[in-house]
């Protein structure tokens, strides 16, 4: 079963997809045609964590506050909190979720030299002879 951090890592994107599309009417939104695939997870996801969290209201609450933040990384710093509580409190949620998110592709480094990354990168990746790297702050 993938872990808390692992499923949180793909459910806050895909949450604050559907936020931003359709800000806090995706509380009540049903679901767009028109709407991408991110979206459409994210708000499947949204609905399945409201239903069957005990901290709806305050997950509610972060959702109503990065609809108003408009992107703000606090905001969904928020969310993810809250998100990240819920899942903790409940295993079989978590398992439910999981199961609904696509699989990842395995990190691959083919060839030579080559990386793979799994996760989020905050700095430098460099391959090659005689490469010279400078991170500006």
């Amino acid at each position: 079963m993938l872990g808390v951090d692992v499923v949180i890592g793909q459910v806050v994107p895909a949450v604050g997809a559907a936020i931003g599309a359709y800000g806090v009417g995706v509380l009540s939104r049903a679901e767009d045609e028109a709407a991408d695939a991110t979206v459409r997870l994210g708000q499947r996801l949204l609905r399945l964590i409201l239903r069957r969290s005990g901290r709806r209201a305050s997950i509610e609450s972060a959702v109503t506050d990065l609809a108003a933040a408009s992107g703000d990384p606090d905001a969904l710093a928020a969310l993810r909190l809250q998100l990240r509580m819920a899942l903790a409190e409940d295993g079989s949620l978590l398992a439910e979720l999981a199961a609904l998110l696509p699989e990842r592709p395995a990190a691959r480094a083919d060839g030579p030299r080559g990386v793979g990354i799994a996760g989020q990168v905050t700095g430098i990746v460099s391959t090659g002879d005689g490469a010279t790297n400078i991170q500006l702050r």
